[in-house]
């Protein structure tokens, strides 16, 4: 029987020179890239204008990007960002939250019904559930490639000891 997973899977997949691909950002991309075809596909079969996907598609990424890192940067380190304010948009230096990308999301959804579709919030929230829930999903399996939010120790037999950023003893 197994006592524990292992867990020592490096967080970069290739690097070719300077440029790295990590699976953290290739999770973000493919969810944000399927979620894009699912309502692409929900939006056809609703006889609704492609060019509604292709807006939903920009307001959702920027929405989802501002808001996880702004989330991050209030909630978890709000002490050094209030007195570093412009590093808030240093983005490629780490720090998105889940919580912060709901909100993000929220405001972006209700600024597009109102700028784009002319529907209720609800309408479009009862649209994009499926695509969120299943980017979250391949963002959370970023989260497992890079050894990150792992939670407290365990000793049941499906428990993973985090060989990299492994805090615990």
């Amino acid at each position: 029987m197994l006592a524990y997973i292992v867990w020592d899977v490096s967080p970069e997949i290739f690097s070719i020179g300077g440029l790295s691909v990590r699976w953290y950002g290739l999770m973000w991309a493919l969810g944000f890239l399927i979620g894009y075809e699912i309502m692409k596909r929900i939006f056809r079969h609703e006889h609704k204008p492609d060019e509604w996907v292709d807006k939903l598609f920009i307001y959702m990424l920027v929405g989802t990007i501002i808001g996880a890192r702004i989330g991050h940067c209030f909630f978890y380190d709000w002490e050094y960002y209030s007195k570093h304010l412009l590093e808030v948009l240093y983005v490629w230096q780490g720090g998105l939250s889940s919580h912060g990308g709901a909100f993000g999301i929220i405001i972006a959804m209700w600024l597009y019904s109102r700028k784009v579709t002319g529907e209720s919030i609800v309408w479009i929230l009862d649209r994009i559930v499926i695509a969120v829930a299943l980017c979250g999903a391949f963002i959370r399996f970023g989260n497992l490639m890079n050894s990150e939010i792992y939670g407290t120790p365990t000793t049941l037999p499906w428990g993973f000891i985090f060989v990299r950023g492994n805090e615990y003893p």
